[in-house]
């Protein structure tokens, strides 16, 4: 029998932002000036959330191949642009073109085998499986490359006399690149790997708890959660293999010189 579904009143919701005023007076007491951030930021997430509830609902209740593709257009443009703000360096034009392709095929490649061959829901664009598993996807992959992006250009930048040397030397732009790569490689992956280590024993994930309380059997949300989670290490791997193999060719020019 399924274990019945306790659902949240609006007074009830209303008393989980005493956790909010707690986390406000901590910061007022310790005086780090951050109220006015926090405030914003948690009155954009009810807001933003509210209205993903209700476009979630309409979509789900059309259920229909466009509606599903564009709505993963909109978080891949979304998730594009995040990651050009998170990295603090500036982004060459040509890297900011491999960024993008590197997060739209690095994750719509994973996802379409995910649902097809892994989960095998019909159709394959179930809105209901389609956007949610998207969204885990470009999530983690968009923190992935802002954080390989980052590594990539303070690489190229702090290891300039050693690349340059290795050009000197005779050696491929690949060849004098091939450390910085293999460096920004996996401090990027570090995250992603570290989640795997702790999942389970340190702490329950967002899906599997989201399952179990609507009334999944829990071994039922352990397949799904081990299925998403390696699904979310090929994405990231990917997008992350395809960003830095074509990222780092942008900071060369035609002759196999350094040009930023």
């Amino acid at each position: 029998m399924a274990a019945e579904i306790v659902e949240i009143g609006s007074w009830r919701l209303l008393a989980g932002y005493l956790f909010l005023a707690l986390l406000l007076l901590i910061t007022w007491r310790l005086g780090a000036g951050r109220e006015k951030e926090i405030i914003l930021a948690a009155f954009r997430m009810t807001v933003q959330l509210l209205l993903m509830g209700y476009v979630l609902l309409a979509v789900f209740q059309a259920d229909h191949l466009l509606v599903s593709l564009c709505i993963f257009v909109l978080m891949e443009f979304f998730a594009i642009q995040n990651i050009y703000r998170r990295v603090r360096a500036e982004i060459a034009p040509r890297l900011r073109r491999v960024i993008a392709a590197s997060l739209l095929l690095g994750t719509a490649l994973p996802l379409l085998f995910f649902l097809a061959v892994v989960i095998n829901v019909q159709p394959w664009y179930a809105a209901r499986y389609f956007i949610p598993i998207a969204g885990m996807l470009i999530g983690n992959s968009m923190t992935g490359i802002a954080l390989g992006t980052e590594r990539l250009i303070s690489g190229m930048r702090q290891g300039r006399p050693w690349v340059e040397g290795a050009l000197m030397l005779g050696a491929t732009p690949y060849h004098a690149a091939k450390d910085v790569v293999r460096e920004a490689f996996n401090a990027a992956l570090l995250p992603t790997v570290n989640s795997m280590v702790g999942m389970g024993i340190v702490f329950l994930p967002g899906m599997m708890v989201g399952q179990i309380l609507s009334g999944v059997s829990p071994l039922v949300a352990v397949d799904y959660q081990i299925a998403i989670m390696l699904g979310i290490v090929g994405s990231v791997s990917l997008t992350l293999f395809i960003l830095l193999q074509w990222g780092y060719k942008t900071f060369f020019n035609r002759r196999s010189q350094l040009e930023f």
